[in-house]
């Protein structure tokens, strides 16, 4: 079930007050419109009609894909210790309420961040999986090492067999683009499945690069 509020905001530029729908559930089988939305950026985005200040509102959400088995929550924040104990909490509170039981065959995401957010369900929209996705981005990366830790990539679009990703450099201020054949993918999420990687979920799982990282090293799921 998709859920919202209704809440009143000061803007910050210019003082008006304006009313906000404010979602802290989407389910996508209830509100597809909505997730048309969500990947436009229109979601939990505060628009002053007064001034036009435009800023992204901090609201943890639900995102509930049922067709796909996909499941993320998101938890906005930059803070590091936090996001683990946020974490946690997602992770505890679906054990003891049994809610886990129900989610068998579900991929199950915990993320922080609203690009990540909107990421996750591009990739799980062209039928890939992300925890191949976060090692090419680490093997982009590390193209040019000496840059690597001034670097992030976002996946971008899959078309005509080709996967682009987005290069964000932070001390170059400067976006690239890498584009990576779907044979390549193919060839790394196979290798993954062959060293015990699941498809799925058993808990939930923070894939991010710190998880691709183990993945090249050996661990799996």
């Amino acid at each position: 079930m998709s859920i919202n509020t209704k809440q009143t905001l000061k803007c910050p530029k210019c003082g008006q007050m304006s009313d906000i729908t404010v979602w802290n559930s989407i389910t996508v089988s209830d509100s597809p419109d909505l997730k048309d939305d969500l990947l436009k950026g229109r979601v939990n985005v505060f628009r002053c009609p007064s001034c036009n200040q435009v800023g992204l509102m901090s609201v943890p959400m639900l995102y509930h894909d049922e067709d796909k088995r996909l499941m993320i929550s998101f938890s906005p924040t930059n803070d590091v210790v936090l996001a683990e104990q946020l974490y946690e909490n997602v992770a505890e509170t679906s054990k003891e309420s049994g809610e886990l039981e129900k989610l068998e065959g579900y991929n199950l995401r915990f993320v922080t961040d609203y690009n990540e957010l909107l990421e996750k369900i591009l990739i799980f929209d062209m039928g890939l999986n992300d925890k191949a996705i976060e090692v090419i981005k680490l093997m982009i990366l590390s193209q040019e090492v000496e840059k690597s830790e001034q670097r992030s990539a976002r996946f971008g679009k899959l078309r005509d067999n080709v996967l682009e990703f987005m290069i964000i450099d932070t001390v170059e201020n400067q976006i690239y683009t890498s584009s990576v054949p779907k044979e390549s993918y193919d060839t790394v999420w196979q290798s993954l499945r062959e060293s015990g990687v699941k498809p799925y979920s058993f808990d939930w799982e923070r894939v991010n690069p710190a998880y691709a990282t183990k993945l090249l090293n050996g661990f799996n799921n």
